[in-house]
């Protein structure tokens, strides 16, 4: 091993910095071959690193956005990555984590669909040592699996804003529907408890449904063409992700319900769009490529500069965004668009 692998963690962290320098000259316009020479003097491995890698389902856009911005910085850090899609289903993702669980990297980065479906393949690598990294929801509570480190928003807190701003701005009464995603989903179930912490505030605004979604666009517009018959008055909708806001959305603009006001969570790009144009009221920031791209640095971090958790990582970093509306939106499609939140 040269001296690059033994460099204390401190001049890793220096390093990391000045990775993040050059990757700042690259969104300036300097291209990916000079951003990457610049990381190789910073903390970019010298030989490839084989890292594995598995979000909830590619067929969500948080999901799919995360999957650029880790094979973005991989490029940057000499990381070849390999995907295991979780198609959205936990059943496929086990069987996805047992077959990464069966081959040999230098670490991996795992978004659970749910809590508890992944312990065995994931405690099987960690036992094998490889550097495991959670993503966005727990693969087990801390306290019962070693994972490297658990990066991942304030899940209450994008959920109470997004509520918080949606209470506001219906004066404090009337009626809301939260559309919730998958109840094993730890960021579910933190975004159901923040919604819950701010309308029990407001006695006169009446829950009328808090019906999963299960992130399943298809899903929730059933679900929604159910509501609007059901429910003649809706004043607010609070939805766990945009794609099913958006598709939510669609359902009302069917229906002539476009007084009904939105809230999402994950600030992806149409949703920003539809901030901006004011078919949806407000979004929070579930910064997707914070997310990945940090687990690419993490993971680098504990392979080449030797990083433990709890002496160089925490065990836990919080990695929240904004909540976004007409004001900062433009700002925050400009941030995604070179995957830096």
């Amino acid at each position: 091993m040269g001296d690059r692998e033994h460099r204390s963690r401190r001049d890793f962290m220096v390093a990391a910095a000045a990775s993040a320098g050059a990757a700042a000259a690259l969104f300036g316009g300097v291209d990916l071959k000079t951003a990457a020479e610049a990381a190789e003097a910073v903390g970019r491995s010298e030989k490839p690193l084989k890292a594995a890698f598995s979000n909830a389902g590619l067929q969500a856009t948080w999901c799919a956005q995360g999957k650029q911005a880790a094979e973005f910085w991989g490029k940057l850090f000499n990381v070849e990555i390999t995907w295991f899609d979780g198609e959205l289903a936990a059943p496929k993702q086990r069987g996805a984590i047992d077959n990464m669980a069966s081959q040999k990297w230098d670490f991996v980065a795992i978004q659970a669909f749910g809590i508890g479906t992944l312990t065995q393949p994931v405690q099987k690598m960690i036992d094998a040592g490889i550097p495991v990294i959670d993503m966005d929801t727990l693969i087990a509570p801390l306290e019962q699996i070693n994972v490297h480190s658990f990066l991942a928003p304030d899940n209450e807190f994008m959920g109470a804003a997004v509520t918080q701003a949606l209470c506001t701005a219906i004066n404090g009464e009337g009626t809301i529907i939260m559309t919730q995603g998958a109840l094993g989903h730890t960021g579910a179930q933190g975004r159901a408890r923040g919604f819950e912490s701010v309308v029990k505030q407001y006695p006169k605004i009446e829950v009328l449904n808090t019906d999963p979604g299960d992130w399943d666009v298809s899903k929730v517009a059933r679900i929604w063409e159910t509501h609007l018959t059901k429910y003649p008055k809706i004043s607010a909708a609070f939805f766990h992700n945009d794609d099913m806001a958006l598709a939510a959305a669609n359902v009302m603009k069917a229906h002539n319900r476009t007084d009904i006001l939105i809230g999402g969570v994950d600030a992806m790009p149409p949703a920003i769009q539809a901030v901006t144009d004011g078919r949806m009221f407000a979004t929070v920031r579930n910064p997707s490529c914070r997310i990945h791209g940090g687990a690419v640095v993490a993971g680098v971090a504990a392979v080449v500069g030797g990083e433990k958790t709890g002496e160089g990582i925490p065990k836990s970093v919080v990695t929240d965004g904004p909540v976004v509306t007409k004001a900062n939106a433009a700002g925050m499609q400009w941030m995604q668009d070179h995957f830096l939140i």
